[in-house]
């Protein structure tokens, strides 16, 4: 496995992704742009790349900020966050511009492109898809469901799988409740797995650190989802 940093554009701004290959393998490998959370590219999503390329995908951590900036603590991460999303169309142009960097890549197959995030990156992958990007698969983790552009869920290409906590006081019911409604007008492929007990952030052990209640670990749902995407992975590239 090969890691590198990856810099790319968007307009003016100067991204650092983190670029994961295996080197071994013969042929295009499918590839997958992982939006990380609020905070920026961390050890968590770095894991969680590594965990997928190991499995035969090319991974792209994506740089949401620019210059691989990462929050110094939450609120600074919520500033970051707020920030990018506040402007829908630069939110989605800067992760086309990952999905861009990434297709660019020798050995990735640009037919078979996926992408998923977690929390605010979940938000990202699922804006992404809504701009009618060529994905074939979209994975959202504790991600947000409300977009600023619902109704753009009618040029999703992708299949969806949602993953959400269903104790998450940060994506409460209703939410989940329009995005199935919105979904449900729509002729998308879409999945949602909802987790008993789950909290905002369940895919990450670094969640218990921050000392909220909103966020916790949760090892069932983390490995349940883990194993739900793979199974769409599976479905939509084949073994690896």
């Amino acid at each position: 496995m090969k890691w590198t940093t990856l810099e790319y554009q968007d307009g003016a701004a100067s991204l650092k992704g983190v670029f994961a290959h295996s080197e071994t393998r013969i042929g295009a490998a499918p590839a997958i742009v992982l939006f990380p959370d609020a905070r920026g590219i961390g050890a968590h999503a770095i894991q969680c790349a590594g965990r997928l390329t190991a499995l035969g995908y090319a991974t792209l951590v994506a740089d949401l900020y620019g210059d691989g900036i990462q929050a110094r603590d939450m609120a600074h991460a919520m500033e970051l966050m707020r920030s990018l999303r506040s402007d829908a169309i630069r939110w989605r142009a800067r992760a086309q511009a990952a999905l861009d960097a990434l297709s660019r890549q020798d050995g990735v197959d640009r037919s078979r492109l996926a992408a998923l995030g977690y929390c605010f990156g979940g938000s990202t992958a699922l804006e992404l898809a809504r701009s009618g990007a060529p994905l074939a698969a979209v994975v959202s983790f504790h991600g947000g469901l409300q977009s600023p552009r619902p109704d753009d869920a009618r040029s999703i290409k992708a299949k969806v799988l949602v993953c959400h906590g269903a104790a998450d006081p940060l994506v409460p019911p209703a939410e989940l409740a329009a995005f199935e409604e919105q979904m449900g007008k729509t002729d998308v492929d879409w999945q949602v797995h909802a987790y008993g007990g789950a909290v905002h952030g369940f895919t990450n052990p670094e969640a218990d650190e921050a000392g909220v209640p909103a966020l916790a670990y949760n090892e069932a749902a983390d490995r349940r989802s883990w194993k739900a995407m793979l199974g769409l992975f599976e479905e939509i590239f084949g073994a690896q």
